[in-house]
């Protein structure tokens, strides 16, 4: 699969034509196993992963999926690409994560038993089938993540989109995540601020401001974004 850019920007739907984008005009071609997305909190990171699945529509320039664009096809976009949000609380809509599970299979499977066994074979590729009838508010950070993230990937995306999944997880939780994670047959694009975790990925992109300053090999672009942090400038991404 290829997610695209071609002349994206994003503006605030208020702004005034002097204010800065959230994201500058920007093209890219993502086509890698694993992409990782780090900069700091503001810098646009969230907005681009948002581009993938339509969940927001560029302002400017065109987002596509394996050639479906976000804006005229965004149904077929989001079959093809899950999203796990920062919170799983903001996803998990349903008493347990059974019902969230089955109800995100209730379009592709019409059975309720055979919805129900997807949803007992989906939990328990996480270890999570003895968890799935607490309520979700009984389950803690790491296992309402997971709960996430099984539900996203019962539907079987051929994209997964994950905005900053470590960050409600403690330490054994996170490295179970990267395990998962790096184990899966889908793409996988993620914004993070582990640095570790984004050294899992095969390519890195850097924003910074809105604009992707650096974008390359992990080692390469995670000390670029340690000597941004630092307050040192770094070389600026030609567009």
């Amino acid at each position: 699969m290829t997610v695209q850019f071609r002349a994206v920007e994003v503006r605030a739907p208020d702004a005034d034509p002097g204010d800065a984008p959230i994201l500058h005009p920007f093209s890219l071609d993502l086509s890698e196993s694993r992409i990782a997305v780090i900069g700091a909190n503001g810098s646009g990171k969230s907005t681009l992963l948002r581009l993938i699945n339509g969940l927001l529509l560029p302002t400017s320039g065109r987002v596509s999926v394996d050639g479906a664009d976000t804006a005229r096809r965004g149904p077929l976009v989001r079959r093809r690409v899950g999203f796990v949000f920062t919170d799983p609380l903001s996803q998990l809509v349903m008493p347990t994560g059974r019902d969230d599970v089955e109800l995100s299979l209730r379009r592709s499977i019409r059975s309720a038993d055979e919805r129900r066994a997807a949803a007992e074979r989906a939990l328990e590729r996480f270890g999570l089938l003895g968890l799935a009838d607490r309520s979700i508010y009984d389950l803690s950070g790491g296992e309402r993540q997971l709960m996430a993230l099984a539900a996203v990937l019962a539907t079987d995306p051929a994209i997964l989109v994950a905005d900053e999944p470590s960050t409600l997880l403690d330490l054994r939780n996170t490295a179970r995540l990267r395990t998962i994670l790096a184990a899966l047959p889908q793409q996988v694009i993620y914004t993070t601020h582990d640095l570790e975790f984004a050294a899992d990925a095969d390519r890195v992109l850097v924003v910074d401001a809105g604009r992707i300053v650096q974008d390359g090999p992990p080692g390469e672009c995670i000390a670029a974004y340690r000597q941004l942090a630092s307050g040192k400038p770094t070389r600026q991404r030609a567009e």
